[in-house]
């Protein structure tokens, strides 16, 4: 798990944004974790691409990195400071600003007003309270063989743990097999970071 998480190195933009989501209290995904969502919006030619949980910036850079010269991440935070030190290394990395659509809000009041069908990818990584709406927001998002990620997965090492019946966990746990179980999405639960749940769209 170490190796994997230290396999592909991040330079001074990523560390940089990694030492201000700790300063400013947001747990970032960790480097194998972004390394899969560059990865998973490469595979998927991603132009396209919503983020629900800005934060300073990581995970950000890490699918820009990944996404076609001309795509556009939309991201979404209720935190306006967050966003601003985020814009900040967007700029650091390389990214001209017409590259990210910052919007500050509520996901669930920003979510409803994107386009149907319109994005390769949906990368979620806030409050697992809201997951089960992130997915049925993402099912409408994605265009059909798009890809919804889940950050946080894993619930704190705690999902498989059927005494573990806190809310955070059964609510990870109750969306996890939901979308294992549907027929909408073809699923695989990545064991990196904090558990990234991937699921292409059918």
């Amino acid at each position: 798990m170490q190796f994997a998480e230290s396999y592909v190195t991040e330079d001074l933009v990523l560390r940089t944004a990694r030492a201000l989501a700790r300063e400013v209290g947001v747990e970032a995904v960790t480097p194998g974790a972004g390394a899969a969502l560059r990865l998973l919006a490469a595979a998927g030619n991603a132009r396209a691409v919503v983020e629900i949980g800005t934060g300073t910036g990581v995970s950000g850079v890490w699918l820009l990195r990944g996404m076609r010269p001309d795509g556009v991440l939309t991201t979404i935070d209720v935190e306006v400071e967050y966003q601003r030190l985020a814009r900040r290394l967007f700029q650091e990395a390389g990214f001209p600003s017409g590259r990210t659509r910052i919007i500050t809000g509520r996901a669930l009041d920003v979510l409803p007003r994107l386009a149907d069908g319109a994005y390769d990818l949906v990368f979620a990584d806030a409050a697992a309270t809201g997951f089960a709406a992130y997915v049925d927001a993402a099912l409408r998002l994605l265009r059909p063989g798009g890809v919804l990620a889940l950050n946080g997965a894993l619930a704190g090492g705690r999902i498989g743990d059927p005494a573990a019946r806190d809310v955070e966990t059964v609510t990870v746990r109750e969306t996890v097999k939901a979308i294992r179980e549907s027929e909408h999405w073809v699923p695989a639960l990545l064991p990196v970071g904090h558990g990234l749940l991937a699921a292409v769209r059918s």
